[in-house]
Protein backbone atom coordinates (compact mmCIF):
# COMPACT_ATOMS: atom_id res chain seq x y z
CA UNK A 1 0.00 0.00 0.00
CA UNK A 2 1.04 3.57 -0.28
CA UNK A 3 2.84 5.89 2.09
CA UNK A 4 0.96 9.13 2.64
CA UNK A 5 3.92 10.65 4.36
CA UNK A 6 3.92 14.05 2.76
CA UNK A 7 0.36 15.11 2.16
CA UNK A 8 0.10 18.26 4.23
CA UNK A 9 -0.86 20.19 1.12
CA UNK A 10 -1.57 19.16 -2.45
CA UNK A 11 1.17 19.88 -4.97
CA UNK A 12 0.64 23.01 -7.01
CA UNK A 13 -1.01 22.01 -10.28
CA UNK A 14 -0.33 24.07 -13.32
CA UNK A 15 -3.24 25.23 -15.43
CA UNK A 16 -1.60 23.76 -18.53
CA UNK A 17 -2.74 20.26 -19.57
CA UNK A 18 0.82 19.18 -20.35
CA UNK A 19 1.98 19.45 -16.76
CA UNK A 20 -1.09 17.63 -15.47
CA UNK A 21 -0.33 14.79 -17.88
CA UNK A 22 3.26 14.67 -16.73
CA UNK A 23 2.15 14.46 -13.10
CA UNK A 24 -0.19 11.61 -13.98
CA UNK A 25 2.58 9.73 -15.77
CA UNK A 26 5.05 10.30 -12.93
CA UNK A 27 2.53 8.96 -10.45
CA UNK A 28 1.88 5.95 -12.67
CA UNK A 29 5.58 5.16 -12.98
CA UNK A 30 6.22 5.59 -9.25
CA UNK A 31 3.49 3.14 -8.27
CA UNK A 32 4.40 0.65 -10.98
CA UNK A 33 8.10 0.56 -10.14
CA UNK A 34 7.36 0.20 -6.42
CA UNK A 35 5.05 -2.74 -7.09
CA UNK A 36 7.54 -4.51 -9.38
CA UNK A 37 10.43 -4.16 -6.93
CA UNK A 38 8.34 -5.43 -4.04
CA UNK A 39 6.94 -8.44 -5.91
CA UNK A 40 10.30 -9.49 -7.39
CA UNK A 41 11.78 -9.50 -3.90
CA UNK A 42 9.21 -12.02 -2.66
CA UNK A 43 8.55 -13.95 -5.90
CA UNK A 44 9.91 -17.26 -4.50
CA UNK A 45 7.64 -16.97 -1.47
CA UNK A 46 4.65 -16.21 -3.70
CA UNK A 47 5.28 -19.38 -5.72
CA UNK A 48 5.46 -21.48 -2.54
CA UNK A 49 2.22 -19.88 -1.32
CA UNK A 50 0.36 -20.81 -4.51
CA UNK A 51 1.64 -24.39 -4.41
CA UNK A 52 0.53 -24.82 -0.79
CA UNK A 53 -2.79 -23.00 -1.07
CA UNK A 54 -3.93 -25.10 -4.02
CA UNK A 55 -2.63 -28.38 -2.55
CA UNK A 56 -0.26 -29.17 -5.46
CA UNK A 57 0.09 -32.99 -5.45
CA UNK A 58 3.90 -32.80 -5.57
CA UNK A 59 4.18 -30.59 -2.49
CA UNK A 60 0.90 -30.82 -0.53
CA UNK A 61 2.48 -33.15 2.07
CA UNK A 62 5.23 -30.61 2.82
CA UNK A 63 5.38 -27.50 4.96
CA UNK A 64 6.59 -24.05 3.95
CA UNK A 65 10.31 -24.55 4.45
CA UNK A 66 10.29 -28.11 3.14
CA UNK A 67 8.60 -26.90 -0.05
CA UNK A 68 11.06 -24.03 -0.33
CA UNK A 69 13.90 -26.57 -0.34
CA UNK A 70 12.08 -29.11 -2.53
CA UNK A 71 11.23 -26.78 -5.44
CA UNK A 72 14.88 -26.01 -6.44
CA UNK A 73 15.75 -29.70 -6.20
CA UNK A 74 12.88 -30.73 -8.48
CA UNK A 75 12.72 -27.72 -10.82
CA UNK A 76 16.01 -25.86 -10.43
CA UNK A 77 16.60 -22.47 -8.79
CA UNK A 78 14.54 -20.62 -11.42
CA UNK A 79 11.59 -22.79 -10.43
CA UNK A 80 11.17 -20.44 -7.48
CA UNK A 81 10.49 -17.63 -9.98
CA UNK A 82 8.08 -19.53 -12.21
CA UNK A 83 5.23 -17.23 -13.19
CA UNK A 84 7.12 -14.08 -12.20
CA UNK A 85 7.23 -12.78 -15.78
CA UNK A 86 3.43 -12.74 -15.89
CA UNK A 87 3.45 -11.15 -12.45
CA UNK A 88 5.63 -8.27 -13.63
CA UNK A 89 3.35 -7.65 -16.60
CA UNK A 90 0.44 -7.48 -14.16
CA UNK A 91 1.98 -5.78 -11.15
CA UNK A 92 3.26 -2.65 -12.89
CA UNK A 93 -0.20 -1.43 -13.90
CA UNK A 94 -1.67 -2.91 -10.71
CA UNK A 95 0.65 -0.97 -8.43
CA UNK A 96 0.29 2.18 -10.49
CA UNK A 97 -3.51 2.04 -10.53
CA UNK A 98 -3.75 1.23 -6.84
CA UNK A 99 -1.47 4.03 -5.66
CA UNK A 100 -3.05 6.62 -7.93
CA UNK A 101 -6.67 5.63 -7.37
CA UNK A 102 -6.18 5.65 -3.59
CA UNK A 103 -5.23 9.32 -3.70
CA UNK A 104 -8.11 10.08 -6.06
CA UNK A 105 -10.68 8.22 -3.97
CA UNK A 106 -9.41 9.77 -0.76
CA UNK A 107 -9.80 13.28 -2.18
CA UNK A 108 -13.23 12.41 -3.58
CA UNK A 109 -14.48 11.04 -0.27
CA UNK A 110 -13.11 14.00 1.66
CA UNK A 111 -14.10 16.89 -0.61
CA UNK A 112 -17.16 15.68 -2.50
CA UNK A 113 -18.86 13.33 -0.06
CA UNK A 114 -17.60 14.70 3.24
CA UNK A 115 -16.08 11.48 4.61
CA UNK A 116 -12.83 12.29 6.42
CA UNK A 117 -10.67 11.12 9.29
CA UNK A 118 -9.53 7.52 9.52
CA UNK A 119 -12.62 6.07 7.83
CA UNK A 120 -11.81 7.63 4.47
CA UNK A 121 -8.51 5.72 4.39
CA UNK A 122 -10.36 2.47 4.92
CA UNK A 123 -12.98 3.14 2.24
CA UNK A 124 -10.55 4.67 -0.27
CA UNK A 125 -8.11 1.80 0.21
CA UNK A 126 -10.82 -0.78 -0.41
CA UNK A 127 -12.00 1.02 -3.55
CA UNK A 128 -8.44 1.42 -4.84
CA UNK A 129 -7.65 -2.25 -4.32
CA UNK A 130 -10.79 -3.38 -6.12
CA UNK A 131 -10.17 -0.96 -8.99
CA UNK A 132 -6.65 -2.32 -9.51
CA UNK A 133 -7.88 -5.92 -9.34
CA UNK A 134 -10.59 -5.44 -11.97
CA UNK A 135 -8.14 -3.79 -14.36
CA UNK A 136 -5.44 -6.47 -14.08
CA UNK A 137 -7.26 -9.67 -13.07
CA UNK A 138 -6.71 -11.70 -16.28
CA UNK A 139 -2.95 -11.34 -15.81
CA UNK A 140 -3.25 -12.58 -12.23
CA UNK A 141 -5.07 -15.69 -13.48
CA UNK A 142 -2.29 -16.36 -16.00
CA UNK A 143 0.38 -15.87 -13.37
CA UNK A 144 -1.34 -18.30 -10.98
CA UNK A 145 -1.68 -20.96 -13.70
CA UNK A 146 2.01 -20.69 -14.66
CA UNK A 147 3.20 -20.71 -11.05
CA UNK A 148 1.16 -23.85 -10.27
CA UNK A 149 2.86 -25.86 -13.01
CA UNK A 150 5.62 -28.31 -12.11
CA UNK A 151 8.55 -29.06 -14.41
CA UNK A 152 7.71 -32.02 -16.65
CA UNK A 153 3.95 -31.51 -16.36
CA UNK A 154 3.41 -28.25 -18.25
CA UNK A 155 -0.08 -27.48 -19.49
CA UNK A 156 1.03 -24.05 -20.78
CA UNK A 157 4.27 -23.12 -22.54
CA UNK A 158 4.18 -19.43 -21.64
CA UNK A 159 2.04 -16.33 -21.14
CA UNK A 160 0.71 -16.17 -24.72
CA UNK A 161 -0.09 -19.89 -24.80
CA UNK A 162 -1.89 -19.66 -21.47
CA UNK A 163 -4.04 -16.80 -22.75
CA UNK A 164 -4.85 -18.74 -25.93
CA UNK A 165 -5.63 -22.00 -24.14
CA UNK A 166 -7.85 -20.47 -21.46
CA UNK A 167 -9.75 -18.44 -24.04
CA UNK A 168 -10.45 -21.49 -26.21
CA UNK A 169 -11.18 -24.08 -23.51
CA UNK A 170 -12.68 -22.18 -20.58
CA UNK A 171 -15.42 -20.01 -21.99
CA UNK A 172 -13.64 -17.17 -23.73
CA UNK A 173 -13.27 -13.89 -21.83
CA UNK A 174 -15.17 -15.22 -18.81
CA UNK A 175 -12.42 -17.80 -18.31
CA UNK A 176 -10.04 -15.00 -17.35
CA UNK A 177 -12.35 -13.76 -14.61
CA UNK A 178 -12.86 -17.04 -12.79
CA UNK A 179 -12.57 -16.30 -9.06
CA UNK A 180 -13.08 -12.55 -9.46
CA UNK A 181 -15.85 -12.39 -6.85
CA UNK A 182 -13.80 -13.81 -3.95
CA UNK A 183 -10.87 -11.71 -5.11
CA UNK A 184 -12.88 -8.50 -4.87
CA UNK A 185 -14.46 -9.54 -1.58
CA UNK A 186 -11.02 -10.41 -0.22
CA UNK A 187 -9.35 -7.32 -1.63
CA UNK A 188 -11.81 -4.92 -0.01
CA UNK A 189 -10.75 -5.71 3.60
CA UNK A 190 -7.14 -6.42 2.64
CA UNK A 191 -6.46 -3.15 0.82
CA UNK A 192 -8.74 -1.18 3.12
CA UNK A 193 -7.10 -2.33 6.34
CA UNK A 194 -3.62 -2.04 4.83
CA UNK A 195 -4.14 1.62 3.91
CA UNK A 196 -6.02 2.29 7.12
CA UNK A 197 -3.43 0.70 9.42
CA UNK A 198 -0.44 2.21 7.65
CA UNK A 199 -2.01 5.66 7.48
CA UNK A 200 -3.01 5.57 11.13
CA UNK A 201 0.40 4.38 12.32
CA UNK A 202 2.09 6.96 10.11
CA UNK A 203 -0.03 9.79 11.48
CA UNK A 204 0.68 8.72 15.05
CA UNK A 205 4.40 8.43 14.36
CA UNK A 206 4.69 11.82 12.72
CA UNK A 207 2.61 13.44 15.45
CA UNK A 208 4.16 11.89 18.56
CA UNK A 209 7.68 10.81 17.50
CA UNK A 210 8.84 13.15 14.71
CA UNK A 211 12.43 13.28 15.94
CA UNK A 212 12.73 9.50 15.90
CA UNK A 213 10.64 8.49 12.89
CA UNK A 214 10.56 11.47 10.51
CA UNK A 215 12.80 13.55 8.29
CA UNK A 216 12.18 16.58 6.05
CA UNK A 217 11.17 15.94 2.47
CA UNK A 218 13.91 16.67 -0.05
CA UNK A 219 11.32 18.40 -2.23
CA UNK A 220 9.77 20.47 0.56
CA UNK A 221 11.75 20.84 3.80
CA UNK A 222 8.61 22.07 5.58
CA UNK A 223 6.94 18.67 5.13
CA UNK A 224 7.94 15.66 7.22
CA UNK A 225 8.05 12.16 5.73
CA UNK A 226 8.70 8.81 7.37
CA UNK A 227 12.20 7.42 7.54
CA UNK A 228 12.91 4.08 5.90
CA UNK A 229 12.81 2.04 9.10
CA UNK A 230 9.47 3.63 10.03
CA UNK A 231 8.01 2.72 6.65
CA UNK A 232 9.23 -0.84 7.17
CA UNK A 233 7.65 -1.10 10.61
CA UNK A 234 4.32 0.50 9.71
CA UNK A 235 4.04 -1.41 6.45
CA UNK A 236 4.86 -4.76 8.05
CA UNK A 237 2.24 -4.34 10.75
CA UNK A 238 -0.34 -3.18 8.20
CA UNK A 239 0.33 -6.16 5.95
CA UNK A 240 0.13 -8.67 8.80
CA UNK A 241 -3.22 -7.35 10.03
CA UNK A 242 -4.72 -7.19 6.56
CA UNK A 243 -3.56 -10.72 5.67
CA UNK A 244 -5.01 -12.20 8.85
CA UNK A 245 -8.43 -10.77 8.06
CA UNK A 246 -8.63 -11.65 4.36
CA UNK A 247 -6.56 -14.84 3.98
CA UNK A 248 -9.37 -17.45 3.69
CA UNK A 249 -10.79 -15.47 0.78
CA UNK A 250 -7.35 -15.50 -0.84
CA UNK A 251 -7.26 -19.28 -0.57
CA UNK A 252 -10.67 -19.53 -2.24
CA UNK A 253 -9.60 -17.11 -4.94
CA UNK A 254 -6.53 -19.15 -5.88
CA UNK A 255 -8.44 -22.41 -6.07
CA UNK A 256 -11.10 -20.85 -8.29
CA UNK A 257 -8.45 -19.22 -10.51
CA UNK A 258 -6.67 -22.52 -11.06
CA UNK A 259 -9.93 -24.03 -12.25
CA UNK A 260 -9.48 -27.05 -14.51
CA UNK A 261 -5.87 -27.48 -13.37
CA UNK A 262 -7.13 -28.93 -10.07
CA UNK A 263 -8.58 -32.47 -9.89
CA UNK A 264 -11.36 -31.22 -7.57
CA UNK A 265 -12.22 -28.12 -9.62
CA UNK A 266 -15.91 -29.08 -9.88
CA UNK A 267 -16.20 -28.48 -6.15
CA UNK A 268 -14.76 -24.96 -6.39
CA UNK A 269 -17.21 -23.23 -8.72
CA UNK A 270 -18.37 -20.47 -6.34
CA UNK A 271 -17.03 -18.62 -3.32
CA UNK A 272 -19.33 -20.25 -0.78
CA UNK A 273 -18.85 -23.76 -2.21
CA UNK A 274 -15.08 -23.35 -2.32
CA UNK A 275 -14.85 -22.12 1.28
CA UNK A 276 -17.16 -24.92 2.44
CA UNK A 277 -15.24 -27.58 0.54
CA UNK A 278 -11.83 -26.44 1.78
CA UNK A 279 -13.09 -26.25 5.37
CA UNK A 280 -14.75 -29.69 5.27
CA UNK A 281 -11.86 -31.35 3.44
CA UNK A 282 -8.84 -29.73 5.13
CA UNK A 283 -10.11 -27.77 8.14
CA UNK A 284 -9.10 -24.29 9.28
CA UNK A 285 -5.36 -24.57 9.91
CA UNK A 286 -4.52 -26.89 7.00
CA UNK A 287 -7.13 -25.51 4.63
CA UNK A 288 -8.46 -21.97 5.05
CA UNK A 289 -5.22 -20.72 6.62
CA UNK A 290 -2.73 -23.04 4.94
CA UNK A 291 0.36 -21.04 4.01
CA UNK A 292 -0.49 -18.09 6.29
CA UNK A 293 2.86 -18.33 8.07
CA UNK A 294 4.50 -17.81 4.70
CA UNK A 295 2.37 -14.71 4.14
CA UNK A 296 3.52 -13.26 7.44
CA UNK A 297 7.11 -13.82 6.32
CA UNK A 298 6.29 -12.26 2.93
CA UNK A 299 4.56 -9.12 4.10
CA UNK A 300 7.47 -7.50 5.95
CA UNK A 301 10.05 -7.50 3.11
CA UNK A 302 7.31 -6.84 0.54
CA UNK A 303 5.95 -3.80 2.32
CA UNK A 304 9.44 -2.59 3.18
CA UNK A 305 10.52 -2.61 -0.47
CA UNK A 306 7.21 -1.15 -1.68
CA UNK A 307 7.24 1.76 0.74
CA UNK A 308 10.93 2.48 0.38
CA UNK A 309 10.80 2.37 -3.41
CA UNK A 310 7.64 4.44 -3.62
CA UNK A 311 9.05 7.09 -1.29
CA UNK A 312 12.25 7.16 -3.33
CA UNK A 313 10.31 7.49 -6.58
CA UNK A 314 8.16 10.27 -5.15
CA UNK A 315 11.25 12.20 -4.19
CA UNK A 316 12.98 11.51 -7.50
CA UNK A 317 9.95 12.40 -9.63
CA UNK A 318 8.94 15.38 -7.45
CA UNK A 319 5.54 14.04 -6.49
CA UNK A 320 5.49 15.44 -2.96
Amino acid sequence: MTSEASVSTSPAISSTPVKRDYYFLRSFVAGGVAGCCAKTTIAPLDRIKILLQAQNPHYKHLGVWSTFKAVPKKEGFLGLYKGNGAMMVRIFPYGAIQFMSFDKYKKLLSKKIGISGHIHRLVAGSMAGMTAVICTYPLDVIRARLAFQVTGEHRYTGIANAFHTIYLKEGGILGFYRGLTPTLIGMAPYAGFSFYTFGTLKSLGLKHFPELLARPSSNNPDVLILKTHANLLCGGVAGAIAQSISYPLDVARRRMQLGAVLPDSEKCVSLSKTLTYVYNEYGVKKGLYRGLSLNYIRCIPSQAVAFTTYEFMKQTLHLN
